[in-house]
């Protein structure tokens, strides 16, 4: 019986929650009549959302690739790069018999760094510093500061001691083209770098008296001559195979300290 009294109590609940729907579809749409079309609407409404976003996204995309149409090509692959793939790759896996092209030795970037402890005094020094490797280098240098207190140097943490350009990808190597045939040859009585200059782990490491060797440098422009530090890292992993990769990529080495 109480079963019974919850089933009898249920059916007017479900008679009364009928009507509901027709009243809710009349407040919208007017009327039971008019639900349909009120819900075809509805659905069309979306449609006619979605058709907008993809005809805007078809509108979006011709414009991205008119820009590689309309004469941007793609930029060409620097010099060094191509005679790397080209050349220099096949002679270093014949010479040292590297089966896999993925352990053929390369290099991956190049560091310049210039350090000045009299930037920490003037602030002049430090902006010519910037000046100058972003001219060299055509990227916006990273001041480098103190990480320890050095007290014979008079130098506390945090103190602005230098500032260093890490170069990679294209970049890297139109700089190492024009440093190994323009800026090198230009330094005063040049007669080779030295191949001693190896940390025992493929990279070489070059140090420049003054930065006016580059001809973007203005001499006019110049407030005092200083010199840099260039940092050529490499995947080699001895330092005759460092030594090979960048006389073959025409690193002026000093003759008489070629090993062949």
């Amino acid at each position: 019986m109480p079963a019974g009294a919850q089933g009898d109590d249920a059916q007017p609940d479900e008679q009364n929650a009928a009507p509901a729907r027709p009243r809710r579809a009349s407040a919208r749409g007017g009327g039971a009549s008019d639900s349909p079309a009120q819900g075809g609407g509805g659905e069309s409404g979306r449609g006619t959302g979605r058709r907008r976003r993809a005809a805007a996204a078809d509108a979006a995309e011709p414009t991205v690739e008119s820009d590689s149409s309309n004469g941007a090509s793609p930029a060409p692959l620097p010099r060094l790069r191509q005679m790397y793939i080209e050349t220099v790759a096949p002679a270093l896996m014949q010479e040292f018999t590297i089966l896999n092209t993925m352990r053929v030795p390369r290099i991956t970037k190049i560091v310049l760094n210039v350090g000045a402890g009299d930037a920490r005094d003037e602030s002049r020094v430090l902006e010519g510093i910037q000046r100058d490797l972003t001219t060299i280098s055509g990227q916006k240098p990273v001041v480098t500061r103190a990480r320890n207190s050095i007290a014979g140097f008079h130098i506390r943490e945090g103190n602005t001691i230098g500032a260093s350009v890490t170069l990679r990808g294209a970049r890297m190597w139109n700089f190492l083209d024009r440093l190994m045939n323009v800026a090198l040859p230009r330094t005063r009585d040049f007669r080779g770098v030295s191949t001693r200059a190896f940390d025992r782990r493929g990279n070489y490491s070059i140090g420049l008296r003054e930065q006016i060797i580059f001809p973007e440098i203005d001499y006019n422009r110049v407030d005092r001559i200083r010199g840099l530090q260039v940092n050529i890292i490499t995947t080699a992993r001895t330092d005759a195979e460092g030594l090979r990769l960048l006389a073959l990529l025409g690193m002026p080495f000093a003759r008489e300290e070629i090993t062949t």
